[in-house]
């Protein structure tokens, strides 16, 4: 179980093969690494799924290997495509996939080696060479007020003319990418020689090409639909020797999205947080910091707020935006839902 998807194993990976399973997409969301919020956002579990297969129906086209098998729901035979699906007349919640092995990450604090605390020698000692790489692959099209990577770089290192951030958002000609840890505690951003130790015997150059056509061929479709694809991210299993794209692609979840000057993305929801629930947000970022302070792993244990429900308008409008996109970048009508405008124009007023 994670977050937003159960988690179904059918059979399991070995060290020599991959294993079968499911994600079963649930209307659960979480905001700022904290898991699952208390309330749920109705269709977004069916949205997310079927943006998802979608995209990996996409890939799969162009000639990009996924983990992907198909989509099932209650009046389908097993996997079968998307379209299929919905011609069935439900929009499916369950993704059959290929699974690969995911080993523990041991947390050893300052005892360990490893200045992060983790023991990556012990991940890839029990992966072999059929694993999940345990790393996202962030990819930026566009730099918006208040992204990370305005801390992290300066304008010259995009081949941007300019010596400081402007207040706006701004385009790059050529996509940044980059690597951040998947199993830590706490996401961070890393060098690309430490990504390409914690990679292990997948290449730091593959995973980046595969990240590249995974953002072209989303960007691309989003561009169809009016859409404006602003980053995301990837993750990969290494299996005999070929990087595979893994977990789910270019959501409304993992990825940012927007229609005019308007996100359509779980980004509206996690602003929407930082508006009304200042003192949750600031009491994670404060534990965030004790724990690296204190060494320790599990920093919401040092959290001393919780979150509070949206309120229902607020909930249903996050349920209008979800599918009403989803409608927008497959296009078809699969959710019962306002024009992509009219659901916008819905979230400016949150």
């Amino acid at each position: 179980m994670t977050s937003v998807k159960e988690f179904r194993v059918e059979e399991a990976a070995t060290a020599d093969e991959l294993g079968r399973g499911a994600f079963v997409f649930t209307d659960d969301y979480s905001v700022f690494d904290w898991g699952k919020m208390p309330d749920e956002i109705p269709d977004k579990g069916a949205s997310l799924c079927t943006m998802g297969a979608f995209n990996f129906e996409l890939l799969e086209s162009a000639g990009v290997p996924t983990h992907y098998e198909g989509v099932a729901t209650d009046d389908t035979d097993g996997a079968v495509p998307l379209d299929e699906a919905l011609d069935s007349g439900a929009a499916p919640r369950e993704m059959v996939i290929e699974l690969t092995q995911v080993p523990d990450l041991p947390f050893e604090g300052e005892a360990a080696a490893d200045p992060s605390g983790y023991d990556y020698d012990a991940y890839h000692a029990d992966a072999g060479e059929n694993y999940l790489v345990p790393l996202e692959i962030v990819f930026r099209n566009r730099v918006p007020v208040g992204s990370s990577l305005r801390k992290r770089t300066d304008p010259a290192d995009h081949g941007l003319d300019r010596d400081e951030w402007p207040d706006e958002a701004v385009d790059l000609d050529d996509p940044v990418v980059e690597f951040s840890t998947k199993y830590e505690e706490q996401d961070r951003y890393l060098d690309r020689g430490e990504a390409d130790r914690i990679a292990g015997a997948a290449s730091i150059d593959d995973l980046e090409s595969v990240a590249r056509e995974v953002n072209a061929v989303v960007t691309d479709r989003a561009a169809e639909a009016d859409l404006t694809h602003e980053d995301g991210k990837i993750e990969c299993l290494y299996f005999e020797g070929e990087v595979r794209v893994a977990d789910v692609v270019g959501t409304f979840d993992e990825n940012r999205f927007s229609y005019g000057d308007q996100q359509v993305s779980k980004e509206v929801v996690r602003q929407y947080h930082k508006r009304t629930q200042p003192e949750w947000v600031e009491a994670v970022s404060a534990a965030k910091a004790e724990a690296d302070e204190r060494g320790v792993a599990d920093w919401k244990s040092l959290c001393e707020r919780q979150p509070e429900p949206l309120a229902d308008r607020v909930v249903a409008a996050a349920r209008d935006l979800y599918c009403a996109g989803t409608n927008a970048y497959v296009g078809r009508e699969v959710f019962d839902a306002p024009d992509i405008e009219a659901a916008v124009e819905a979230v400016r007023d949150l």
